[in-house]
């Protein structure tokens, strides 16, 4: 059901270095961490840059949105220096080159699908299509693949259209009513939910339903120890510097 790392660095470092940079991979890295989640959307000429927010002004300097640059625009903006000094310049990486940097460090990869307002189909195409690219070999080789997720509902049905063999998860923030109807109909191996809106019960009757349980974001010892006491498979983590990496 989780064939997956157990803890992931959320945003590549966590607290410790500019979210969603590949500053932020070579921070996760340097802690240990070989799996990380990070977040998807699309530039305006549809090229899939790792970036959060829609809106530029809180990671990235700036005004507009994202969608109103392209991915070469975006990746000579400062994504850094809001965070220190020391990462000024720090550019928004395209999806492609945080890939390459994951792969040449075997570094896993949760890949959250990010659409921004009304893109949420084209997204979800763009990026499945583009990781059944980068990763063609080791779908060849039935090796272990990156694990696409979404709190859109409709980005995980272009994605699954684009890329069926790519498994997904369904990001939500607490677990809904219906949620097993849902799951089946998106055909998704795996609910990703936040640790704080998740009940011992909640995750009994996701983990005898067969699918794999992630959680978000957990940043104490003690509490990665209840969740998984309760069958929680994995989670992400800011705190990168006080939870030790478990594959």
């Amino acid at each position: 059901m989780w064939p997956y790392p157990r803890t992931l660095a959320h945003r590549g470092g966590g607290t410790l270095a500019p979210e969603n940079t590949l500053a932020a991979l070579r921070c996760g890295l340097a802690y240990g961490y070989r799996a990380v989640e990070f977040d998807v959307m699309l530039a305006s000429d549809g090229v899939p840059v790792v970036v959060h927010d829609p809106e530029l002004g809180r990671t990235v300097a700036g005004s507009g949105f994202i969608s109103d640059y392209t991915a070469e625009e975006l990746g000579r903006m400062d994504a850094g220096a809001w965070f220190g000094p020391q990462f000024a310049g720090e550019g928004v990486p395209t999806f492609e080159a945080v890939v390459a940097y994951c792969k040449a460090q075997r570094i896993w990869m949760n890949i959250e699908i990010k659409p921004a307002p009304g893109f949420e189909v084209p997204t979800g195409l763009a990026v499945a299509r583009a990781t059944r690219s980068h990763f063609a070999q080791e779908i060849a080789a039935g090796e272990l693949l990156p694990l696409l997720s979404s709190f859109s509902i409709a980005a995980l049905q272009a994605a699954r259209q684009a890329a069926p063999e790519l498994a997904r998860g369904w990001l939500v923030e607490a677990v809904p009513a219906g949620w097993m109807q849902t799951a089946k109909e998106l055909g998704v191996v795996a609910i990703h939910c936040d640790h704080k809106q998740l009940t011992p019960e909640l995750a009994r009757q996701v983990k005898e339903a067969g699918y794999g349980l992630f959680c978000y974001t957990v940043n104490t010892r003690e509490r990665a120890s209840e969740l998984l006491a309760w069958g929680v498979d994995g989670y992400c983590t800011d705190r990168i510097d006080v939870i030790p990496s478990m594959a």
